[in-house]
């Protein structure tokens, strides 16, 4: 009985569960505290005389229970609703938790990159990039599968031609760009003279090599014109069509030329066009005396008019009088100039003398010596490199520029034909048209 009078015998009725709340219960109301307070003051103080140790430890057990039945109804209330809303969030808790941690995984792995083709997501939003939007339709091609140029040339371009993926050398991409700097179109009708007042200085060769390089390279039709009247050349140094007919008769044929339609055939009835190296050929008739085929200023106009009409580039193939009327009129007409010459030094100077003369007259004629293009071909088969060297140097001070032709035995007579010639000739042939077609369009 005295053990029961201790303090301690209280706990067991003060943990029952009408009266002790859950460790997860809300803090009780005021009134409940105080009256816990008051009934703990007065069992903290044990009763031990006359051994009434035991009806005081019964009368304070129904005093914390007539307490406890006396708290307020809310008091009692509070605990149960705080479970039941502890109970909902914690059921909540692993839903919203894995939530949260899924937002953090993405978050700290960074936003996915639509970019990278190794991903499904950049692979999808390249699709959506590629899919044109209503009404429209985006292109198949794309800049990245644009191949570049094949070798076609030398070893390199055998191993091409079995497979094997060769890049072309330097001295191939050079000449693919002289092709596409003559190839370039023309916007409206040009004249190019070749001159030197000196006869035997390579002219008629010039010329003819031009236009072949032009016709081979370009779309624009091209027509080589002899405008000597002292016996041209051009006629023999080129493949004659199925006529005889020349310039005078083209001449003669003028006034109804005149109304022709462009691109009308008759033209082909005055000029000789040259199957393999693709440009046209209007000559002279070397059987004639100069004075029956004499043109003046006005002549030469309507002769110009007409070809002008039906060929994009007209290369005239001048003769050696610079007094001539039709020379100086031919002069007016010129779009580029090309002094023609050898590495004999007669030629060279005349060609210099008429640049310096063309110079001084000032205009148009200056214009044409300043863009002029100089060919400074080898006579002999074993030249003097020194001085081909020295003659183009001494050009380069009055002219745009100026390009060497080696010696090729095809260019001394007959007829000429660009493949007929040694690759190095065709090569330095294709500079030189490719200078004359750069100043051209500058």
């Amino acid at each position: 009985m005295q053990d029961s009078a201790k303090p301690g015998a209280v706990k067991p009725v003060a943990s029952s569960p009408s009266t002790a709340a859950p460790s997860t219960a809300a803090p009780a109301t005021p009134v409940a505290s105080s009256m816990a307070e008051r009934t703990a003051a007065k069992t903290s103080t044990p009763e031990v005389a006359d051994g009434k140790g035991s009806n005081a430890a019964d009368k304070q057990t129904k005093q914390v229970q007539v307490s406890a039945d006396q708290a307020p109804v809310e008091t009692i209330a509070a605990p149960v609703n705080t479970a039941a809303a502890q109970a909902a969030a914690q059921a909540a808790a692993p839903v919203n938790t894995a939530a949260a941690q899924a937002a953090d995984a993405v978050e700290a792995a960074g936003s996915p990159r639509l970019d990278d083709l190794s991903t499904a997501d950049g692979r999808r939003q390249a699709f959506r990039d590629m899919t044109p939007g209503e009404g429209e339709r985006d292109t198949f091609l794309r800049p990245e599968d644009e191949t570049s140029f094949r070798a076609e040339r030398g070893f390199r371009g055998f191993l091409s031609r079995m497979g094997f993926n060769m890049e072309p050398s330097a001295q191939e991409v050079e000449e693919r760009n002289w092709r596409r700097t003559v190839g370039t179109r023309l916007n409206e009708p040009k004249t190019i003279s070749v001159v030197n007042g000196k006869g035997g200085a390579n002219k008629t060769p010039t010329a003819v090599l031009l236009s072949a390089v032009f016709g081979r390279n370009s779309g624009d039709p091209v027509l080589v014109w002899d405008n000597n009247g002292t016996r041209g050349t051009l006629g023999w140094r080129t493949v004659q069509g199925q006529h005889s007919w020349h310039s005078m008769d083209l001449l003669a044929a003028s006034a109804e030329l005149k109304d022709v339609k462009v691109g009308d055939p008759i033209i082909h009835e005055y000029v000789h066009y040259q199957p393999e190296d693709c440009y046209s050929v209007l000559r002279t008739d070397p059987t004639l005396l100069a004075s029956e085929q004499h043109v003046n200023a006005e002549d030469f106009d309507v002769m110009h008019e007409i070809v002008s009409r039906f060929f994009s580039l007209t290369i005239v193939d001048s003769g050696n009088d610079e007094s001539a009327e039709r020379w100086m009129r031919m002069i007016d007409h010129t779009d580029q100039l090309v002094i023609a010459s050898t590495t004999v030094e007669e030629h060279a100077e005349a060609g210099a003398l008429l640049l310096e003369a063309l110079a001084k007259r000032g205009g148009h004629y200056a214009e044409l010596a300043k863009n002029a293009v100089v060919i400074v071909s080898q006579h002999q088969p074993q030249g003097n490199s020194d001085q081909l060297n020295r003659i183009a140097h001494g050009f380069r001070r009055l002219a745009r520029s100026v390009v060497t032709v080696p010696y090729d035995a095809a260019l001394v007579k007959g007829q000429i034909r660009f493949d007929g010639l040694r690759p190095a000739t065709r090569r330095a042939w294709l500079h030189a048209t490719a200078a004359v077609a750069t100043a051209l369009h500058n």
